[in-house]
């Protein structure tokens, strides 16, 4: 299947996890994939597992000026863009009285701004193919945890982001979609996987009794960029298992 030949794509984070999923979805599928992330030895190594046609590009997603030098590259080496996917994320912990400032700083610059900075760079572009926008959200933007309110503020924001654009753009051909993932296998939830009670409390809401691997989430986000998606537009589509699918009681007998 090469639902996206002849389409450039660019995945912010595509060292690894959620973002290296998406980007060999896309190349796996006949994209041009621009692979963004601050870790270049990540870029390096999953860049030899995939086709050619990739470029490298360091880029950190808080910091204006490299988000348009991104796409800008992205633009001189394949002649357009036609996806722009924001993945590049950070978590942090912390009630709101206890989260160190710095904490709050960076997790909003780089999980809610730098979203922000990727579809503002990325639209000029996009206006011009008629592309399309898939934010990765989570549904800690959908509902909060407990002691993490920096990242459910940025996630939230990214949620409602997302909408905006997609009223503000859609009219003129550019869709803007997000995903919601629950849990999933990535070096960012390592140490929660490797919980065994931690693990067992989100089984009791997990209704598929298992944590997403990056490669659900990454068909999910192909889909919403697909052109079976051309009548998708603002939606923030949970990919949890069934975690929002709960009222929040805990599971009967």
């Amino acid at each position: 299947m090469e639902r996206f030949k002849g389409k450039v794509v660019i995945v912010t984070g595509a060292a690894s996890g959620i973002g290296a999923g998406v980007a060999e979805r896309f190349a796996h599928e006949g994209a041009a994939v621009v692979l963004s992330d601050v870790e270049e030895d990540g870029l390096r190594a999953l860049a030899r597992q995939l086709p050619d046609r990739t470029l490298l590009h360091r880029c950190d997603v808080a910091d204006y000026a490299q988000v348009q030098d991104l796409v800008d590259a992205a633009v001189r080496h394949f002649g357009g863009l036609d996806v722009m996917v924001n993945n590049a994320g950070v978590a942090s912990d912390g009630k709101a009285g206890e989260v160190s400032l710095a904490d709050w700083d960076r997790t909003l610059r780089v999980d809610l701004t730098g979203v922000f900075y990727g579809c503002r760079a990325a639209l000029p572009e996009l206006l011009k193919t008629r592309g399309c926008i898939v934010n990765t959200a989570s549904v800690s933007g959908l509902g909060a945890d407990w002691a993490m309110c920096a990242y459910n503020a940025a996630k939230g924001g990214v949620v409602n982001l997302t909408r905006s654009i997609a009223l503000d753009y859609g009219g003129r051909g550019v869709r803007c979609n997000a995903v919601c993932p629950s849990l999933t296998r990535t070096g960012m939830t390592e140490d929660m996987l490797d919980d065994p009670q931690l693990v067992a409390k989100f089984m009791e809401r997990l209704p598929l009794g298992r944590v997403a691997e990056p490669a659900d989430i990454a068909a999910v986000v192909a889909f919403l960029a697909s052109e079976e998606a051309r009548f998708v537009n603002g939606v923030n589509l949970p990919v949890d298992g069934g975690v929002t699918a709960s009222n929040g009681q805990p599971p009967g007998g």
